[in-house]
């Protein structure tokens, strides 16, 4: 049965894909460590971290996209479970500093020390262990989103209500982070990362390793959407989209249909999240603002809704022209980027994928009338 879902999901386009993706992660970093640093096609350590960063949000917004564009209910507050997938990562990442930090203390990370805490919370537990911490960048916002659309869904909380309440989710738990008495380090952070796994954080092998790990977990990511939607569950999942109510008449359990896939796509945003912050460096509080949550809708809007090749399409350019614009604009580029929303809402309402799907459709619909034969005249006027 997984043959079957695998090999209906993997047309020419999806191959396309992930041929584009291979490349990029065997040439990326084979650029960065073969080539000295003259060298034209050399690619700098920075430029690494920073599309490393790219194909984290690209995994955020297919996470959007599956639980939007195929479901429709709209998320505000997905940057919350790319948050929390970030500081299971960046605690663990805490706890490999051990005696290397400022004030020298085996077991307590140093902003616990500055507090004057005296031993490690609970919740601090476990993560000195990689599979503990990577099980946990699943499990929280999993089982966060899972409480969360249980309640929702079930008391049919939907439209512009549901997209309220995720973003007072993630204001929320911003606010909550905030707290030094939270033990996460407060408006400061989880920062100072030394090694993963025993590798240095700051050498390029280990940057190229996680640039690697980044791409295979965005073709995992698109393989699993990809699987889901071309399913049967995936045609109730659109069916739900379109017709909820019709969809429910017909006996569907429609609410568990929609905690499941919230749940899933959650998961997804934590190991975004969770491959991000050992790239940057840092992970905190201000990850949870809903302008994030708000400009990864932006992501999904501009490539193209309910698409999955539109999300990773619209994370990579709009966040291309983010970093461009803070360079040469950078008191405008915030105006810049809402400018390139509205012409896209404007002009482009299916996004770039879409626009693109309607050229190409109009092309080929020509082309087939243009290699219809000619009719005589006289059978024309028949």
């Amino acid at each position: 049965m997984m043959s079957g879902l695998l090999l209906k999901s993997l047309d020419r386009y999806a191959v396309a894909f992930f041929v584009l993706l291979a490349a990029v992660a065997v040439l990326v970093p084979l650029a960065n460590l073969t080539l000295p640093a003259g060298h034209p096609l050399h690619v700098s350590t920075y430029a690494v971290a920073l599309i490393g960063k790219y194909l984290c949000y690209a995994l955020l917004a297919l996470s959007v996209d599956l639980i939007w564009g195929y479901v429709g209910i709209l998320s505000l507050g997905h940057g919350a479970f790319f948050a929390l997938g970030g500081y299971a990562m960046g605690m663990y990442l805490m706890r490999q500093i051990g005696s290397r930090g400022v004030y020298g203390n085996p077991v307590l990370p140093d902003f616990m020390v500055f507090l004057d805490w005296k031993e490690l919370p609970w919740f601090w537990y476990g993560f000195d262990q990689f599979w503990f911490a990577m099980v946990m960048v699943v499990v929280v916002p999993g089982l966060l989103a899972f409480v969360f659309g249980w309640f929702a869904f079930r008391s049919r909380v939907t439209g512009v209500y549901l997209s309220i309440i995720t973003q007072a989710l993630t204001f929320a738990l911003m606010l909550a982070f905030f707290r030094n008495d939270m033990g996460f380090g407060g408006n400061n952070g989880l920062t100072d990362f030394k090694d993963i796994l025993g590798f240095n954080l700051q050498a390029d092998s280990t940057r190229a390793g996680l640039f690697i790990a980044s791409t295979i977990a965005l073709g995992l990511g698109f393989l699993v959407c990809r699987m889901l939607v071309r399913s049967r569950l995936g045609q109730v999942l659109i069916a739900i989209r379109d017709a909820e109510s019709r969809t429910r008449f017909l006996g569907y359990r429609v609410e568990a249909y929609k905690v499941f896939v919230f749940t899933l796509s959650a998961a997804m945003a934590g190991v975004a999240g969770a491959l991000y912050v050992p790239q940057v460096g840092i992970i905190n509080p201000s990850e949870f603002a809903p302008a994030n949550s708000i400009e990864v809708v932006i992501w999904v809007a501009v490539g193209g809704r309910g698409t999955l090749f539109g999300p990773v399409i619209g994370a990579v350019l709009v966040n291309y022209a983010k970093t461009y614009f803070t360079g040469a604009l950078p008191d405008a580029w915030l105006f810049a980027l809402g400018g390139l929303f509205v012409f896209v809402t404007l002009f482009l309402p299916q996004g770039i994928v879409g626009a693109v799907r309607q050229g190409w459709g109009k092309v080929s619909r020509r082309k087939r009338s243009g290699d219809e034969p000619v009719k005589p005249a006289s059978q024309a006027a028949e």
